[in-house]
């Protein structure tokens, strides 16, 4: 279905299963003439995928077909309640994390992109944790080129005060408190989106982390990240912390 802007490519909401077989919200983007590219969309930390589809219909016009998701436990992969209509079911007790994200629904998109579109270059745009995920994936030698948007590490005292001081309360304070005691991360806290509750602990540990995800223990998929060699730009932003 089309939409403001999009009346000159094809955008169809569809289902995309991830590594475990949940099911994951997801548009499709596709030119009206030829496809020369393919690129996958992966989005930040609680950001719904709508907020790409200006940016994927920009691609699409451009002969891209491009695909844009929700990680599980966010936007519209957020299972539904049994009670009221398309009301979403709370996040308390729904098991996600960030590695779960890039080991199941990050690397699943990629291969559901590739297993369609064999023939053409593809590009992977990861914005924040889309990004990241990258160097993740047991898949990524599949990408052609990947393009970062402000990706960069997020170690709390990498970022300038006094907004890292702000950054630093808000998690260990506020966030993380509320979310052991909530059992899930609500956006009204500050994320505009809820976070399942490992999902926002995972990153909290990541921002604590003087080697931000690099540092963490138990993430075997870091073995991952000399697998891809692929063209790579970051852009990092500076309004971004």
């Amino acid at each position: 279905m089309a939409g403001p802007g999009l009346d000159d490519v094809f955008a169809d909401d569809i289902t995309v299963p991830a590594a475990d077989g949940y099911p994951l919200a997801a548009t499709l983007f596709l030119p009206r003439g030829a496809k020369r590219h393919a690129v996958l969309i992966n989005s930040a930390t609680a950001v719904p995928r709508k907020l790409y589809r200006g940016f994927a219909g920009y691609l699409a016009r451009r002969g891209c077909a491009v695909l844009t998701y929700d990680y599980r436990g966010t936007g519209e992969s957020r299972q539904k309640a049994m009670a009221g209509y398309n009301q979403p079911k709370s996040l308390v007790g729904f098991k996600a994390s960030m590695s779960d994200w890039a080991a199941q629904d990050v690397t699943s998109a990629v291969s559901w992109m590739r297993a369609r579109y064999k023939a053409l270059p593809f590009a992977y745009v990861g914005h924040s944790f889309g990004g990241q995920a990258l160097g993740l994936l047991p898949n990524n030698a599949e990408i052609s080129r990947a393009l970062l948007i402000a990706a960069q590490a997020g170690y709390w005292k990498l970022m300038a005060s006094p907004e890292r001081f702000r950054v630093y309360a808000m998690l260990n304070f506020v966030g993380a408190p509320l979310t052991r005691a909530l059992g899930y991360m609500p956006g009204w806290a500050g994320l505009g989106e809820d976070l399942p509750k490992d999902v926002f602990l995972q990153w909290v540990d990541w921002v604590m982390n003087p080697r931000y995800l690099l540092g963490d223990p138990t993430l075997t998929a870091l073995q991952n990240f000399p697998k891809y060699k692929g063209a790579l730009r970051a852009l990092c932003l500076s309004d971004d912390p």
